[in-house]
């Protein structure tokens, strides 16, 4: 429904992982109306899976943001806790609301809630009116000539971009009637979305700036200096050479088509190769949710069923020390203490830490997929658990058995400076470059002059590599005959 065609409806558009006001469908729609009453639900449902402390600290301050920006359009949020159809019903017969409004969640549990909800809200009455999210493709319609869904990546993104057909984002609405209600909301303060006592997140403060404003900001920033040489730095963690929209990605502030459509207006920087690749990073993300449409329970079971007796080791401390960035490896630790500092890991650092846990300590990779959950910022259903399936072998389209991250040349080939482990591993900085990746080799006396006595003051490596790659190769033999 346009504006020319006004109904005299009040609609109830609830906001979900889509915290913005442009390219937003569900709110244009609701803006045709004239009252508006936006919501929020924090949901209460058993197959809802619980944001982690780092995800709760970002919708605080998302939320804040979209309340404000909705404040100015005129129609105030209004944040409520509950089973959504309780919630739902309750603010539509307050509100005299008939219609209610919302973008599809693309996949996994949360859509099945969705589909089962609007047939009991149509039951009861009340209009139901859905809108495509964010995702390019519908997960449903993109398949193979088999008809089946893609499990590798290169041609699924062959196959999306022969068939995407790029769209002008929506405009944000230029105002927004509200309902004349008077409606109560729940404090968002009391929700106690930010740390209680110790505060671990000035890190995370520093870092980012969450919301819609803040997404757009950190695009113009990135297709204006960023962008150049994305092709060939974006795995050098030494440096700014990644977008970092991925957080903004997972809360819904920004679209890929509204990416899509900055990066056709701002051609003035990067390369073609720079754009193709970029392009290509958005792809994966949205490749990972195709695979979560299929398979709803990507977090908990393994998309290669022949994994499902691998002989992983129970934790005996190790995954202590990997969370806690004391590995002895320089490389991983640096990433590690990254995440808990900023909430964030470079990727090609997230590649190495996730071998590195899975294959090095063969610890299963729900342990990390259940850590980077409650940790990352940008922690997403579908981006998580695909990513850590695909580095321990078992996801789609995984990385071959055989492929083992050595973290000492990882770290060399992309921090050969060192200055990645500077940042994040301090208390190893004064070490020469030359043994910035494995400080174990160096002679005492250049540890001495470091002031570092390994197993004290920096600890000595908990595994060997050879040794440990060894013991991997030997444990992904059992189901390489599968293969």
């Amino acid at each position: 429904m346009t504006n020319a065609a006004k109904s005299k409806e009040t609609v109830l558009v609830w906001f979900r992982e889509d915290f913005r006001t442009a390219d937003n469908a569900a709110l244009t729609e609701a803006a045709g109306h004239d009252a508006v009453v936006p919501l929020y639900i924090r949901e209460m449902h058993p197959r809802t899976r619980k944001r982690g402390a780092a995800r709760n600290w970002w919708l605080h301050q998302s939320l804040e943001d979209l309340a404000a920006s909705l404040k100015r359009l005129g129609a105030p949020l209004i944040l409520a806790t509950g089973d959504p159809y309780v919630v739902l019903g309750d603010i539509a017969r307050q509100s005299g609301a008939t219609v209610i409004v919302w973008n599809d969640r693309p996949a996994g549990p949360d859509s099945e809630t969705d589909r089962d909800l609007a047939e009991r809200l149509l039951q009861d009455g009340l209009e139901v009116r859905t809108f495509p999210g964010a995702l390019l493709h519908d997960p449903d319609k993109l398949q193979t000539g088999s008809g089946n869904f893609y499990k590798v990546f290169t041609p699924f993104w062959r196959a999306l971009e022969s068939s995407l057909q790029e769209r002008d984002p929506l405009p944000a609405p230029g105002k927004l009637s509200p309902a004349n209600t008077d409606l109560e909301s729940e404090s968002l303060s009391d929700w106690k979305l930010l740390p209680s006592g110790p505060d671990w997140a000035g890190g995370l403060r520093h870092t980012w700036t969450p919301g819609e404003s803040g997404a757009r900001e950190r695009l113009d920033a990135f297709l204006s200096e960023g962008i150049s040489g994305y092709a060939h730095k974006r795995d050098r963690p030494d440096g700014d050479h990644t977008s970092c929209l991925s957080p903004h990605l997972a809360a819904g502030e920004i679209t890929p088509a509204q990416i899509f459509r900055a990066m056709r207006d701002n051609t003035g920087t990067g390369s073609n190769e720079d754009r193709a690749v970029f392009r290509k990073e958005i792809g994966w993300r949205e490749f990972c949710w195709h695979l979560l449409a299929h398979r709803p329970k990507l977090d908990s079971e393994n998309f290669d069923g022949r994994f499902d007796d691998f002989p992983w080791i129970a934790d005996s401390g190790d995954l202590s020390a990997w969370k806690t960035g004391m590995t002895g490896y320089p490389i991983v630790d640096a990433g590690m203490r990254q995440l808990w500092q900023t909430g964030w890991m470079h990727n090609r650092v997230r590649m190495i830490v996730a071998s590195f846990l899975t294959k090095h300590l063969l610890i299963h990779w729900s342990e990390g997929e259940r850590w980077f959950w409650d940790t990352l910022v940008d922690a997403d259903p579908a981006n998580n658990p695909a990513n850590w399936q695909w580095v321990a072998g078992c996801g789609a389209d995984a990385a071959p058995y055989f492929r083992i991250f050595n973290p000492i040349i990882q770290g060399e080939k992309f921090d050969p400076e060192g200055a990645y482990v500077r940042t994040y591993v301090p208390e190893i900085a004064d070490l020469p470059d030359k043994y910035i990746h494995h400080p174990w080799d160096a002679p005492e006396e250049t540890l001495d002059e470091a002031g570092i006595e390994l197993g004290r003051t920096y600890p000595k490596p908990i595994v060997d590599h050879k040794d440990a790659r060894e013991r991997a190769l030997s444990a992904f033999s059992t189901i390489k005959e599968d293969a």
